[in-house]
């Protein structure tokens, strides 16, 4: 088994790094493979809106500026997904946000790449918007019907510099718990994957309520 952990700050070696390794550590001793991709400092273009992943069906996005269609079947192959984003402005930094965007539109509109993968979010922040962070994070892994890992408080560790974090015991333990718990939850999903059978994807649904 594999998680990928998609490192979203500008900083290849900062806090949200740090943090993201705090759970990849735990999951190491459980016996499941690791991996960052760091993405924060790469120039990474929004979602045009254009639908054509919708269109081609072919698991690629119509942008071809940046290397997100390697990436997507990156993360496509792992079985737990982790996103990790420093705190800007008390949201997702820009360049993480328009990675998501298209990462998340091109899963969904080729059958939903990523269900029931096993997903999570950290969060790295000074002080404040650390919690509106996380839940922004966390709108993606609930779209895309996730099995969401938890941890004793939220997911969400402070520091300045880089390092910083090392500082913040309860944040330590707060990844420490939640590795634990993405490793518990990976290992239950293989155990019982031939056992129990998992939910059949129904088509969905769209309304729209301007007429």
């Amino acid at each position: 088994m594999k998680v990928i952990a998609i490192n979203g700050s500008p900083n290849k070696e900062g806090n949200t790094f740090h943090a993201l390794n705090m759970v990849g550590d735990e999951l190491i001793s459980a016996g499941i493979d690791f991996e960052i991709l760091h993405i924060g400092h790469k120039m990474i273009h929004g979602c045009t809106a254009c639908g054509k992943c919708a269109v081609n069906k072919d698991e690629k996005c119509s942008l071809k500026t940046d290397d997100l269609n390697v990436w997507i079947q990156q993360i496509k192959e792992a079985d737990g997904i982790i996103l990790g984003s420093p705190v800007y402005y008390s949201g997702i930094a820009g360049t993480m946000k328009s990675f998501l965007d298209r990462l998340f539109y091109v899963s969904g509109a080729n059958g939903n790449l990523f269900r029931h993968k096993v997903g999570a979010a950290v969060v790295a922040v000074r002080r404040s918007g650390g919690s509106a962070t996380l839940d922004g994070l966390y709108h993606y892994i609930a779209y895309a019907e996730m099995i969401i890992a938890t941890s004793n408080y939220w997911n969400i560790i402070h520091g300045r510099n880089a390092g910083e974090v090392e500082q913040d015991i309860e944040g330590k333990q707060i990844m420490r718990v939640l590795g634990k718990n993405m490793a518990w939850l990976l290992k239950m999903k293989e155990a019982t994957k031939n056992t129990i059978e998992a939910p059949k994807k129904e088509k969905k649904e769209v309304t729209n309520f301007i007429r």
